[in-house]
């Protein structure tokens, strides 16, 4: 059997990144910036105020209370005509620019105003009270997301505040996805022939896929047809940037899948040491890379994780490509192969004595209601045969744990 690591590493090394091009921000969620972004201009652009309030000189208001003359209003989005000079003040609003001879606020709580024309401050104030420096969040000509960033809505937010509409990114990649098998009908199939199952891969791996962004070309069930699944495979590679097949790469007599793509291009069916998913294929279709995943719906989850989306997100021009790991504690023993990276299905609790890992259900690699309900894959490593409960254990994270509840948060 090929290590995982291994294994990881050669499709990974096979990945080339796809085009670049600029994308209005709008479509740009998922994706990877190809490049540094360097911000045109300062965030703020200007010194501004953060509360509303009053402008005033800081040493007007050592005393307090100190009644100043009021001179204008100033909302956000307007600049004010007059200084701030020795005993004045000004009206100001959160956001709009400090008047020239400011240099603090005083907030409207801590004032009280008259009819005069005056206005009463009750506390003191020091220089840079309540005040937004320009560049304070983001200083002109630096580095606002590193080439390699994949953009959340956050960081959409922030390409906009520097005026940044239209960045350089990786293009967004699509991806084939078909099932093969005669056993197979698709979800929506009123009854169920003798011997056959709904089909659960694909739509589970069309939604991972556009949960990572990616363009999904979706190609149906293809059953056990030697022709039929040749021209799905060649359609697929001339239309898509990776294909991504479930079933028929195991050592079976009947999977056809194996005997075309072996016919079709250059791809390797590897054995490798983890479980579930030990059978694997890889190569490609012309130039678009193939993963050959396994028909059993927890070995196709398992597959993609560790294979399928580190190569798209290394194609897409990340940086980051596998989930990240964290230490818990197993609540109950669990017996592994030792030969093999073992990925037990967890449910995670995260309490006042740390971080706790139970297994979700039964660990068979067709029982997807134990994937369904689990957070997080425990990662036994090879040469472990048997976990301990009170052990620790890595977790990969492939779900966050879930919300706390209403009740939980507000009472009642």
């Amino acid at each position: 059997m090929r290590p995982l690591a291994d294994a990881q590493r050669d499709v990974l090394d096979a990945m080339e990144r796809l085009p670049v091009t600029s994308m209005s921000l709008d479509q740009c969620l998922g994706l990877v910036l190809a490049e540094d972004v360097v911000a045109p201009h300062p965030v703020p652009p200007f010194a501004n105020s953060a509360m509303d309030g009053f402008a005033v000189r800081a040493t007007d208001v050592m005393s307090p209370p100190v009644s100043l003359a009021v001179l204008e209003d100033v909302p956000a989005g307007s600049v004010a005509r007059s200084a701030v000079t020795p005993g004045t003040a000004i009206k100001i609003m959160t956001g709009a620019p400090m008047p020239e001879g400011a240099d603090a606020i005083v907030i409207v709580e801590d004032s009280k105003s008259s009819d005069d024309g005056h206005v009463t401050l009750l506390v003191s104030a020091s220089p840079g009270d309540h005040v937004r420096r320009a560049g304070g969040d983001i200083a002109e000509g630096s580095t606002v997301l590193a080439a390699g960033t994949r953009l959340n809505p956050m960081h959409l937010g922030l390409l906009a505040s520097v005026g940044i509409s239209e960045p350089v990114v990786v293009r967004r990649p699509t991806v084939a996805v078909l099932s093969t098998g005669d056993e197979l009908a698709p979800a929506d199939a009123p009854t169920l022939r003798p011997g056959g199952i709904h089909d659960s891969n694909r739509p589970m791996l069309a939604a991972v896929l556009a949960e990572l962004g990616v363009g999904v070309l979706d190609l149906g069930i293809v059953p056990d047809d030697a022709r039929l699944l040749r021209s799905v495979l060649g359609e697929a590679a001339s239309n898509a940037d990776a294909v991504l097949t479930s079933g028929g790469v195991s050592m079976g007599e009947y999977d056809l899948v194996k005997q075309v793509l072996g016919e079709l291009g250059h791809i390797d069916f590897w054995r490798v040491a983890m479980q579930p998913a030990k059978p694997f294929a890889f190569g490609f279709l012309g130039m678009t890379p193939l993963f050959g995943l396994p028909g059993n719906p927890v070995s196709a989850m398992v597959a993609y994780e560790q294979f399928v989306r580190p190569a798209l997100l290394r194609r897409m021009g990340a940086t980051l490509l596998f989930r990240r790991r964290s230490p818990a504690v197993l609540t109950s023993p669990v017996a592994t192969n030792s030969d093999k990276t073992v990925f037990v299905r967890v449910r995670v609790e995260i309490g006042v004595e740390g971080v706790t890992a139970t297994p979700s259900g039964g660990q068979g690699s067709n029982v997807l209601s134990a994937l369904a309900a689990a957070d997080a894959f425990a990662v036994v490593p090879v040469g472990v045969g048997e976990v301990a409960a009170g052990a620790d254990v890595d977790l990969e994270w492939f779900r966050s744990p879930e919300a706390r509840s209403y009740e939980e948060v507000l009472g009642g």
